[in-house]
């Protein structure tokens, strides 16, 4: 049964548990086992693409966006209901229950009946196969969705760590051992209804949840009306963020589209994978700042910051470097994927930049700036992505240049008043940043015009820390204050985090 603690928050409660302390707890463990468990993802899934063609990941790609498409209605925003609920108990975790279940059983029932529809949509009939097995991927979620609520409402992410890197191992021992007996890509398909199946068990064992599902929903209103809110956001990034694949699946062949759907994985391992957990982690902090009558601007700006200290130099290294990392790490088979992943590195900062936006606007309040924001991007991107499909690969990340950028420009638009951070003091914050990139690309390419016909192994290895090295000491002979402050966000004690 639940646990009758978590029934209601006592008042003095996070003003006793060192709040700040729990969130900087959390973002460790949630941060810092997402990066172990992709660490552990991409070792299997650079031994995995050797394995595999790049055609196989074009039809898998194909059912992803089927998938992505019905996921939305998935539920899990009634989940996530639970979180910001002032007080919960066994009928209402049963009534989300029930609810994750109804859904998701009518998604996966509706998933096998639709899939021949989507497999003559692309003219591929191996992906009607592939998607009715993907179809008992709906039916582990209420098991995950659950429980992972439960977990987050007590901001424990300790457990929810251990989790996913059991999840992370099971993955790729899966994928790589199918791959290595010729599965082909079977091996896809199967590695994530294991990780599903992981999970779900973990999860459940972690939040000690025991509880029937209740059917009845009488006086549950508020529960789908905050999820059918966060439902909307939901299906708005779907349309963002799926459309180019969707409207590429029915022009380019598997071949093509397997170049384009791994480069794009690949380049969204950042944004993708490593900033939505800070933002699962930040926007409580945000609302423990508002609560304590403490303005937003300042973390708000240095979260921009260091964010982007992060991800600009990746991407630019990633840009000026794809040729040899492409080669080192996929081999040649691969190569064609290279000014792919180049291009799309350039617009992914912004990406990085934008998508750390909407936790502070939420905290604050004012969920209309996130809705309008993922209503624009719904829009915009599939409406480039239609325009430069008639150019093939390069036409959809000549699309990203213009999305991504313009995006940012509108988000940074409605949220900077409502933080209160004037733009020029943003641009003056994200300058070094800036700086520091342009110093450190120039010598790239000048140690990659030394190297001229060296082997790209060679290459990458010297590359890779000339700029790392470059990047560093630029910041640290001009720009010595943004290093300290940056090092000093990371380990500041609770009071800091409120007074700052």
């Amino acid at each position: 049964m639940l646990d009758r603690n978590e029934s209601r928050i006592d008042p003095t409660y996070l003003a006793d548990s060192g709040f700040a302390r729990r969130v900087r707890s959390a973002l460790v463990w949630r941060w810092g086992s997402q990066v172990l468990a992709q660490a552990i993802t991409w070792a299997s899934t650079l031994a995995v693409v050797r394995l595999l063609e790049p055609s196989d990941y074009g039809l898998f790609a194909m059912t992803q966006v089927v998938l992505a498409a019905l996921t939305f209605l998935n539920g899990y925003s009634f989940a996530t209901s639970l979180i910001q609920s002032d007080e919960i108990d066994d009928r209402r975790v049963s009534q989300v229950f029930g609810m994750l279940l109804l859904a998701n059983g009518l998604l996966a029932a509706a998933q096998f009946l639709l899939a021949p529809v989507a497999a003559a949509y692309y003219g591929q009939p191996l992906v009607a196969d592939m998607l009715r097995i993907q179809a008992a991927l709906f039916l582990a979620t209420p098991f995950i969705a659950l429980p992972s609520a439960l977990l987050a409402r007590r901001i424990e992410f300790r457990n929810q760590g251990m989790v996913n890197l059991l999840c992370a191992l099971v993955g790729a021992s899966v994928a790589l051992a199918l791959a290595w007996m010729g599965f082909g890509v079977w091996s896809l398909v199967y590695a994530p209804l294991a990780m599903a199946a992981t999970r779900a068990a973990g999860l459940t064992i972690a939040a000690r949840l025991l509880v029937w599902p209740t059917f009845d929903f009488r006086g549950a209103g508020d529960i789908l009306s905050f999820g059918g809110a966060l439902t909307l956001c939901q299906l708005f990034w779907i349309m963002q963020s799926q459309s180019d694949i969707f409207i590429a699946g029915r022009v380019f062949g598997p071949h093509d589209l397997g170049l384009y759907s791994e480069a794009l994985f690949l380049t969204l391992i950042v944004t993708g994978r490593f900033l939505p957990p800070i933002n699962e982690v930040s926007y409580p902090a945000y609302a423990e700042l508002k609560k304590s009558g403490r303005p937003l601007s300042s973390f708000f700006l240095r979260t921009l910051r260091t964010v982007l200290l992060v991800t600009a130099p990746i991407y630019a290294g990633l840009a000026l470097t794809a040729d040899a990392a492409i080669l080192t790490l996929f081999g040649p088979k691969w190569i064609e994927m290279a000014p792919i992943v180049a291009g799309l590195s350039i617009a992914m900062p912004a990406m990085a930049l934008q998508i750390v936006c909407s936790p502070a606007t939420n905290a604050l309040g004012k969920t209309r700036i996130y809705v309008a924001t993922s209503a624009i991007g719904a829009v915009l991107y599939p409406s480039l992505f239609m325009v430069g499909i008639a150019y093939g690969p390069m036409g959809l990340v000549h699309a990203w240049w213009i999305a991504a950028p313009s995006l940012l420009l509108v988000t940074l638009g409605l949220t900077l008043p409502a933080v209160g951070v004037p733009f020029g003091k943003l641009l003056a914050e994200l300058t070094p940043v800036v700086f520091a990139c342009g110093v450190m690309s120039i010598a790239v390419m000048a140690v990659k015009a030394a190297l001229g016909t060296a082997s790209p192994h060679l290459s990458l290895l010297v590359m890779v820390p000339a700029g790392a090295i470059t990047y560093g000491a630029t910041l640290w002979l001009f720009w010595p204050p943004l290093l300290r402050e940056t090092w000093a966000m990371l380990r500041q004690s609770d009071s800091a985090v409120l007074t700052n």
